[in-house]
């Protein structure tokens, strides 16, 4: 095992010589090679600046925001960038409709003034590499049998190399489809507070029309800062904030102002949530067929109506902003990623590797059998496939459901005879509490018809055969005909007008007497239960098998790989885990299509060209049309365009979980924030485009501008070390 770890860092190493974009690379393992690669490139810092496990490094500067963004600090008083998008739930949180941050934007001119969250940060401290440890452990077993006793065991090292006394917390990542296994040690700050943060209309100009797509003129950022008690340690969650004094970092970025050239290098520190770049041609089709296209029907619909609504009043709009922004982002992306997929027959690219893959197998007991048998399982479990989805995004993507269906638990408790009943108290109060939170998002309007609609979509488009039992004709006796809108109309009124869950009086009095009859009376919880029983009884347990039998052909295929062709081995890296990852790329521009050029910069002339005051995504605030009018751009301004630049791409490798990431120049300092790629190329969690992908960017200069002329927080950027 200690060969093939060996083998895996020469893979990333001699990787970079003919794909230095594509990638998003172990910053634990960049070795001699890549090191040298990336100064060939430009450059400037030394290995150990990059990253030391024993003395301060780059990224120790580099954290996970929240659960599923990356931000940085950029101050020697915690002082952390992020995207808007992903302070977005706290901005709206800390708002009203009295004090709107969301719609008119937040700086808070002392640190008094700064807003506490919810949120919490995560620095990694070291990576420790245990594949042998977990390896030895697994040895003989296969399937669903290798699979659990994998979990057991990352467990037990997770639990072995915390310590909740300091707030360290160990996940141990399964690398190259479980091939490897490293050991990520964090430790979580949970005294964030809001710092600043522009106007929404800034923070999310050209809304859903713009977003994944190039030019784009996003101010795509939010402020805040990390607090440690006095003693630098971190708070405890729940622990009081009083007395608790600014974290003082092991690093942080300096902040660039010089002007961007065409070509210039570019670093992206973050944390990748996912990529399945060793996806098979089965899990292609799977996607392009029924995954995709089933997830973007479904979302639509939820969209349209929570839309609806929120374009009737302010509060209703800053009420559901945070889930409709989340819906919408991937949205898009699973749409275009189809599109992606097809243009390029990724399908047919990874059926020519496979033929290859099946000829060298010939003769190997361990490889020859893995395909026809991986065909067998998705064949098994292709019939299925749309049911899940339909689960995932349909049914639960009603709130109302979503919160019912997490009664089931509660149920299971009321009707089991001897539970002690401090059991049952503490589940009916841990629900009262998820009710009340529930509640503060709950739009009845728009879950109603959401309802509605995804219950006759269920009812034509998952397999007759799948369906609850006695659900639909029952429903056609009581309501009216299936093929009619009425008849779901009925039924969403009832259960919404019925349920306890939507009435105080009547959710108080089960809380003070519950009652399995009672719950299950319910119509919320009927209607929730009977989809989810059904599923989770039957097609779940198939799902899982699926899963064991996908991940174990999924590690042999890479195995084998490996095995098979040593030179394109070196060109491997792993897939994106939620782990930190450096990419390295640079600043350019691209041309999409035949007599079409895009720039790798944008203006603040383009800004006011897609201007268009009182529109819901193109609006702007008016002392920004003034200043920009005026070309009061200060310090700010690009001595080279005469203008204020907007944003950037960059040839960099990223994807969800990057937003966010610092963009760093070759000297180590801060351009700008990763927040999005481009249209052309969303294949990217599947399949990377050489030569279209980019990683959309809000230059550090505009943010700084916004921050400063158009914020007033003047005292924000006295926190920073520009660099000129």
């Amino acid at each position: 095992m200690k060969k093939f770890f060996i083998t895996i860092v020469l893979f990333i190493s001699l990787a970079f010589k003919t794909m230095a974009d594509e990638g998003m690379w172990l910053p634990l393992l960049l070795g001699q090679q890549v090191y040298d690669n990336m100064k060939k490139k430009g450059l400037i810092l030394t290995k150990e600046q990059l990253y030391a496990i024993n003395k301060p490094s780059l990224k120790d500067a580099i954290i996970i925001f929240g659960g599923g963004c990356t931000g940085e600090i950029v101050s020697a008083e915690g002082l952390i960038f992020t995207n808007h998008h992903c302070g977005y739930d706290a901005i709206a949180s800390a708002s009203s409709v009295d004090h709107n941050y969301l719609q008119d934007g937040f700086y808070a001119k002392s640190k008094s003034e700064e807003i506490p969250s919810n949120l919490s940060v995560q620095f990694l401290l070291r990576i420790d590499d245990v594949t042998k440890e977990v390896m030895d452990s697994l040895k003989g077993l296969s399937g669903a049998e290798r699979v659990a006793k994998q979990g057991a065991v990352l467990a037990a090292i997770n639990k072995r190399m915390s310590d909740a006394s300091k707030n360290i917390e160990t996940r141990v990542s399964a690398l190259f489809k479980g091939n490897q296994f490293l050991a990520f040690v964090y430790q979580r700050y949970f005294d964030v507070r809001l710092v600043g943060a522009p106007a929404e209309s800034v923070g999310k100009f050209g809304g859903d029309t713009d977003n994944w797509e190039w030019p784009r003129h996003t101010g795509d950022f939010s402020i805040f800062r990390v607090y440690t008690k006095p003693d630098g340690s971190p708070a405890k969650a729940g622990e009081a904030t009083d007395g608790n004094i600014p974290l003082k970092p092991k690093w942080y970025l300096p902040v660039s102002l010089r002007p961007l050239k065409d070509g210039d290098f570019s670093m992206i520190w973050g944390y990748p949530g996912g990529t399945n770049r060793y996806e098979s041609s089965y899990g292609i089709k799977l996607s392009i067929d029924i995954n995709n296209p089933t997830l973007v029907k479904l979302r639509d619909i939820r969209l349209k109506y929570m839309f609806e609504e929120m374009k009737k009043d302010p509060a209703i709009k800053l009420q559901l902003a945070s889930s409709y922004a989340g819906i919408a982002n991937y949205w898009k992306f699973f749409d275009g990623e189809t599109k992606q997929l097809v243009k390029y027959d990724i399908f047919g690219q990874k059926k020519t590797a496979e033929a290859k893959f099946n000829a060298w197998a010939k003769g190997k007991p361990e490889f020859e059998n893995v395909f026809a048998d991986w065909g067998k399982a998705y064949e098994a479990w292709l019939p299925y496939a749309k049911h899940r989805m339909y689960m995932n995004e349909g049914i639960y993507g009603s709130p109302l459901v979503s919160f019912a269906s997490a009664l089931i638990q509660l149920e299971a408790l009321l009707v089991k005879t001897g539970v002690p009943q401090a059991d049952v108290k503490k589940a009916v109060e841990a629900a009262n509490q998820q009710r009340k939170a529930f509640m503060e998002g709950e739009n009845i309007a728009s879950d109603k018809n959401i309802v509605a609609t995804v219950t006759r979509m269920y009812y034509e488009d998952v397999a007759k055969e799948q369906h609850p039992v006695g659900f639909f004709g029952s429903l056609k006796n009581t309501y009216g005909p299936l093929e009619d809108d009425a008849t779901y109309k009925k039924y969403a009124n009832e259960i919404f007008s019925k349920t306890m869950i939507l009435d105080d009086a009547k959710w108080n009095a089960f809380v003070a007497n519950p009652d399995a009859v009672k719950l299950q009376d319910d119509p919320a919880f009927a209607h929730a239960a009977a989809f989810a029983k059904n599923y989770t009884s039957k097609y779940g347990p198939l799902f899982q098998q699926f899963n064991a039998k996908n991940a174990e052909f999924g590690r042999l295929y890479l195995k084998g790989i490996m095995e098979m062709d040593p030179v394109k081995a070196k060109m491997m890296y792993p897939d994106a885990t939620f782990t930190m990852r450096v990419s390295y790329g640079n600043v350019k521009s691209y041309q999409p299509r035949d007599a079409v050029f895009y720039d790798y910069v944008t203006t603040s002339r383009g800004l006011l060209e897609k201007y268009k005051p009182g529109d819901y995504e193109f609006d702007l605030p008016a002392n920004q049309i003034e200043l920009l009018k005026k070309k009061d751009f200060g310090q700010y301004m690009d001595p080279t365009r005469k203008d204020l630049v907007i944003g950037f791409i960059t040839t960099n490798d990223i994807t969800g979980g990057n937003s966010g990431s610092p963009v760093i120049n070759a000297r180590g300092e801060l351009m700008g924030l990763a927040f999005d790629g481009n249209y052309e190329a969303l294949s990217h969690k599947l399949a990377f485009d050489k030569d279209l992908n980019r990683t959309i960017c809000v230059d550090i200069r505009y943010v700084l501008w916004c921050i400063d002329k158009l914020g007033g927080g003047a005292n924000i950027i006295k926190e920073l070390k520009l660099m000129k």
